[in-house]
């Protein structure tokens, strides 16, 4: 085999590109594939918003890497005279004992991260929109704030090319071989010949790692952006922040305020199975249950509606994220499916993604990411 490149990143997504990125940085000759042209609208990264929030519900764990990611968004930012990361704050809220505000709260006292309880009658007071129920449970985070997802794409890969990586769009990679001297990856035009690969491929994932059998399930997702009710001033960040809310019935469905195209607002999984590239468009039922919820939450947020758009979430069967080398190719590196919200971590997984293929013992425990979880 003829090792053209050190590494072949497959997906430049939010993963793959900053992966890219750091191995770029490094000095590795890099390579990057993608299906598509991105940012695009086909897979997890794109959506003109993320949120980015440091009292992790989901587990703690993930409080180390957010604080790195954020540091690295940072450095991003100088980098590109972007602007990437616009700080809002957060309010977890529900009913109490519900997970979305109780796991923040477990998250923010064990890192020491800064904090404030509130009560629904200050939630109110300082954000009239702002519907909490009287026996609601609330948490406010001001670190939290959102990230401009197509600019930070674009600024982790202008940056990688700046170092010398070579990115090609619209170009899928179609299979994959390894052995002793390195990875083969063949799409329609070539074979290229790399020392390790990353396969970041999200909702693709699975199509790229057939002999795994990894229980993944790609989730459609629609988000939808409205105008507020006549006579209703926008919520922007100065009066309404970021909204993570669990109802009594369950699930999550979140809002983020309004920087120049509307309200977003979307529910946190709950949506239907799928396929990549075959992913139904918005429908009105989707639309309904928003209004509906929305109605609930933010009542003067609901007017017309200016967009709606499909994400993908690529879930495993814990929620959490994948990152490991293939168990029978040392030189293959899986990265991601990340189940939704893994794209705040990027730059900080694509560090991690830069030192596992470089051979180097990454920062972070990643045992809670690893293959081997599947099949114990």
């Amino acid at each position: 085999m003829t090792r053209t490149f050190d590494a072949v990143v497959i997906g430049l997504g939010a993963m793959g590109s900053a992966a890219a990125d750091a191995l770029a940085r490094r000095g590795a000759r890099v390579l990057g594939l993608d299906r598509f042209a991105p940012p695009h609208p086909h897979g997890s990264s794109h959506g003109r918003s993320r949120v980015i929030r440091e009292a992790y519900f989901e587990h703690p764990l993930y409080v180390p890497l957010v604080r790195r990611a954020y540091e690295l968004w940072h450095e991003l930012e100088q980098d590109s005279a972007l602007s990437l990361l616009t700080r809002t704050g957060l309010v977890s809220l529900g009913p109490r004992g519900s997970e979305v505000v109780a796991g923040a709260r477990r998250s923010a006292e064990e890192h020491a991260i800064a904090h404030e309880d509130l009560t629904p009658r200050e939630v109110r007071a300082r954000w009239p929109a702002l519907n909490a129920a009287d026996d609601a449970d609330a948490l406010y985070e001001t670190r939290a704030g959102l990230l401009a997802v197509e600019e930070c794409l674009t600024a982790l890969q202008e940056r990688a090319r700046a170092s010398g990586a070579v990115l090609l769009a619209d170009e899928p990679a179609l299979g994959w071989s390894a052995d002793g001297s390195g990875v083969a990856v063949r799409t329609a035009r070539a074979t290229y010949g790399a020392g390790v690969a990353v396969i970041s491929a999200g909702a693709w994932a699975a199509t790229l790692l057939p002999g795994l059998r990894l229980p993944l399930q790609v989730e459609r997702q629609v988000v939808h952006w409205y105008a507020p009710r006549e006579g209703a001033p926008p919520l922007t960040a100065a009066r309404c922040p970021i909204v993570l809310w669990q109802p009594d019935e369950g699930g999550v469905f979140y809002t983020a305020p309004d920087t120049g195209h509307g309200l977003k607002a979307a529910l946190h999984h709950g949506g239907e199975t799928t396929e990549p590239g075959a992913v139904p468009p918005p429908t009105e039922k989707d639309e309904e249950v928003s209004r509906a919820l929305l109605a609930r939450l933010l009542p003067t947020a609901g007017g017309r509606l200016l967009d709606a758009r499909t994400c993908l979430y690529t879930n495993t069967p814990d929620g959490h994220f994948v990152i490991d080398r293939h168990p029978d190719h040392a030189q293959v590196i899986v990265a991601s499916p990340c189940s939704g919200h893994g794209f705040k971590f990027a730059p900080a997984v694509g560090e991690v993604l830069a030192e596992l293929a470089q051979g180097r013992r990454p920062a972070f425990d990643l045992a809670p990411f690893s293959l081997a979880r599947f099949t114990a």
